[in-house]
């Protein structure tokens, strides 16, 4: 998942299709199907299945840290069956793309989750995984595809699902009001729970819980605003509340992960007047 190249590599090819994007580190040049592409932090690249590939970085070059996304192809197919189903050998038109604003935070999110994984769980691994598949499906493929035929067959087909989700990822907040919601795009609230469900294997209420954890990690980790300020644009009435909710959700309370990735990347002075609250028992 979060790998580190420090060498130039022979040419080589994987059955599975793979996605490439830079974490830190060195910029580095790839040979991808005949075409020198480079990698950088505002790049991503991919790789088809079979498609030889070789990293030609030079020697003294910088080690490159690098999420190498392979999700099992059994999983894609299964999920995105028009996209990569089994006549489907060349998902990717393209050997690299300019990043997108929100494929960045996940990405980078996703390999301070790994870096840290005694914090982790299975779950919220998958998750990511999943948010980020379908934002790279959404944004790179579904503009060079009918929609229709894009989404055909697969457990997301549901445009009003795919429209909530969007409507989730904008504002993540746990004032959200899910019957609303569920209004907002023409369901009723229990077709939309069974939709939602079925789609994304959560309830609405613990998707938008995920989407919640996620931010604040990444707000967290970067250093940027003081946990009260996480806390209140999340929608928490206090931030005790907001600790005792990411306490139960990733383990730890917000300050100490702050800490922990802190220790694993650049020191960072915490913000002045940052103190937790103590919870009540």
């Amino acid at each position: 998942m979060l790998a580190e190249a420090s060498a130039p590599s022979e040419p080589h090819a994987h059955p599975e299709p793979h996605i490439l994007v830079k974490h830190d580190g060195g910029d580095g040049d790839y040979l991808v199907g005949g075409h020198r592409v480079a990698l950088t932090r505002d790049d991503i690249l991919f790789l088809n299945p079979g498609e030889t590939h070789q990293d030609l970085r030079l020697p003294g070059t910088r080690p490159t840290r690098l999420i190498a996304l392979q999700a099992s192809g059994e999983w894609l197919r299964e999920s995105f069956p028009a996209v990569f189903g089994v006549r489907e050998t060349h998902p990717f038109p393209r050997p690299r793309e300019a990043i997108t604003p929100r494929i960045r935070r996940l990405a980078d999110t996703l390999a301070i989750e790994v870096v840290n994984d005694q914090f982790l769980s299975a779950e919220r691994l998958e998750f990511m995984v999943l948010e980020l598949v379908l934002s790279i499906v959404d944004t790179y493929l579904a503009r060079r595809r009918a929609a229709a035929a894009l989404w055909r067959g697969s457990r997301f087909s549901d445009s009003r699902i795919r429209r909530a989700l969007e409507l989730l990822r904008a504002r993540p907040n746990k004032e959200v009001n899910i019957d609303e919601l569920a209004s907002q795009v023409g369901l009723s609230r229990s077709r939309f729970y069974d939709l939602f469900q079925v789609c994304t294997g959560l309830s609405p209420r613990a998707y938008l819980d995920m989407l919640c954890v996620e931010t604040a990690i990444e707000k967290l980790s970067s250093g940027r605003g003081k946990i009260a300020e996480v806390s209140a644009e999340l929608g928490f009435s206090a931030q005790s509340n907001f600790t005792r909710f990411f306490l139960h959700q990733v383990g730890i309370p917000p300050s100490e992960y702050r800490r922990a990735t802190s220790a694993k990347a650049e020191p960072q002075p915490e913000p002045p007047g940052d103190d937790e609250p103590k919870l009540e028992k």
